[in-house]
């Protein structure tokens, strides 16, 4: 009787949210009770670890729809201040401590895998109220945990004994044969599972496609300008020296730059659905040139294939590796289509270096954790995983066309580059405008953008690469024009430096 006691006195009533929407226009009700509860938890009111009233028991208190509660919760988990379960009363979070409290954890995110820069970075953000419109995270809200769950039970019921066991390091093959005909279906991809090795996320996957160049004397390849800089650096890791290629609205073009180390190039890495960070998409003519280049120098193409599943204009793009599956090295993740701390990717290799590939990943860990794996496997062959990705197909295209819309109506000097496509897109700004000095003072005004100096390799105008993908519209459209209103004040002092400048 004392626990239940005691577990009832830590939940809070519906009285004492203080939430009122009388006189509030129907249309406005979640926002309200969004802004409500917010309040209520930065003020202190609603205390860390405090449990909130069930979704059901809040919309009848209040007299409106569930749904109108459920997005609020969901929306304030997102903004990290309430922590959700399935089958679980809502908590309010450590984040959500009052002004002058420090919450006693602090993120210890693993940001290695990256193919985007900052990925993961919005959660990291919230601790200091910074809304973060950097690049490299989904909407980690709108993982499908049920569908999760329901996987990873399906998992649990179906791996037998020796499944559980040290197993092939390229993988479960029932995972191998799931992604062999969904890569096949959805990216145009030729590819035979045991020509496929499972890795933790793509990160894993470059350090083993690097360790496939040097064994064929490999020691230099040719990288995007701009382009992935987590990506370069993981090459040069691992002893492949970056030689820069410049991009343009057709893609990389892969006759334009120097030779690499010890000669002509012999590799290149490449995003050629969605290149990173422009948007350009790899024209047909470029890509018949790469086919022809990759095949004449006997050299290997290692193509990131990271968001390409979210095309907003037609359907997505198909991969290269279609066009020559044995000088491809095919890489891709679920980080972007489900979550980057699940840690799962591939690898799909030429037959030629299918062996050399696995011994390569048995090295580094032996394999993958199989329970995952076959979770993947089931999500999967069920469906689930692209009837997820189709929804936040959806989802992210809106986010998108709002990126879009608000740049175009507050600072039309500035261009949007690439196609309709992913989770980020690039600004280009006026040459007056101090790159660093608009993401110094949206810092100061708690936005965190990234600029596009820090992914060239030659030297180039001013830019911002701006994510979308995890943030709501409201948080969106506030943050947007928080850049905006930083970047007119970048233009505005440079103006009064230039008149300044012709007095003298």
């Amino acid at each position: 009787m004392q626990k239940a006691s005691r577990t009832a006195s830590d939940q809070t009533s519906s009285r004492e949210l203080l939430a009122d929407l009388g006189g509030v226009a129907r249309g406005r009700w979640g926002a309200e009770l969004e802004r409500t509860l917010r309040t209520a938890i930065r003020g202190g009111r609603l205390r860390p670890g405090a449990r909130l009233p069930s979704t059901r028991a809040l919309a009848a208190d209040l007299g409106v729809s569930r749904s109108v509660v459920v997005q609020a919760y969901e929306q304030l988990a997102a903004e990290g201040y309430l922590t959700t379960r399935p089958g679980a009363v809502a908590r309010v979070s450590e984040v959500g401590a009052a002004p002058g409290r420090r919450p006693d954890r602090t993120d210890h995110t693993d940001h290695t895998d990256r193919s985007i820069p900052t990925a993961g970075a919005a959660a990291a953000a919230r601790t200091d109220g910074h809304v973060d419109l950097r690049p490299g995270s989904p909407d980690l809200a709108r993982l499908p945990r049920s569908e999760w769950g329901r996987a990873v039970r399906r998992a649990l019921a179906t791996l037998t004994d020796a499944e559980l066991g040290y197993g092939d390091s390229r993988g479960l093959p029932r995972l191998r044969e799931a992604l062999a005909d969904y890569l096949g279906r959805v990216r145009g991809a030729v590819v035979d599972p045991g020509d496929l090795v499972v890795v933790n996320g793509f990160a894993q996957g470059l350090v083993v496609a690097a360790r496939l160049l040097r064994d064929q004397g490999i020691t230099s390849a040719g990288v995007e300008d701009p382009g992935s800089v987590h990506t370069t650096d993981h090459l040069a890791a691992q002893g492949i020296e970056p030689v820069a290629l410049p991009v343009d609205d057709e893609g990389v073009d892969i006759d334009a730059g120097p030779p690499g180390n010890g000669g002509p190039l012999r590799a290149v890495m490449v995003t050629p659905a969605h290149q990173f960070p422009t948007g350009a998409v790899l024209s047909p003519r470029r890509r018949l040139r790469l086919v022809e280049w990759v095949e004449r120098c006997d050299g290997l193409v290692i193509e990131d294939d990271y968001d390409a599943e979210y095309r907003y204009d037609h359907h997505p793009t198909g991969v290269v590796q279609g066009m020559v599956p044995d000088r491809v090295v095919l890489g891709g993740s679920t980080s972007k289509t489900l979550a980057p701390g699940l840690r799962l990717g591939w690898l799909a290799v030429p037959a030629a270096l299918a062996a050399d590939a696995a011994r390569h990943k048995g090295a580094i860990d032996l394999m993958t954790p199989v329970l995952e794996q076959a979770a993947l496997a089931e999500l999967i062959t069920s469906g689930s995983y692209e009837r997820h990705i189709r929804r936040n197909r959806s989802r992210y295209r809106n986010r998108r066309d709002l990126v879009v819309e608000l740049i175009a109506d507050g600072l039309p000097e500035a261009e949007v580059l690439g196609t309709s496509a992913g989770l980020h897109l690039l600004v280009t700004l006026p040459p007056v405008v101090d790159e660093a000095a608009v993401e110094a003072e949206a810092a100061r005004r708690g936005v965190l953008v990234a600029g596009l100096a820090p992914h060239r390799h030659v030297p180039g105008g001013p830019g911002l690469v701006l994510g979308y993908g995890h943030l709501s519209e409201d948080r969106l459209r506030r943050a947007v024009r928080t850049v905006i209103d930083a970047v007119r004040t970048s233009l505005a002092e440079q103006g009064r430096a230039g008149r300044a400048a012709q007095r003298r």
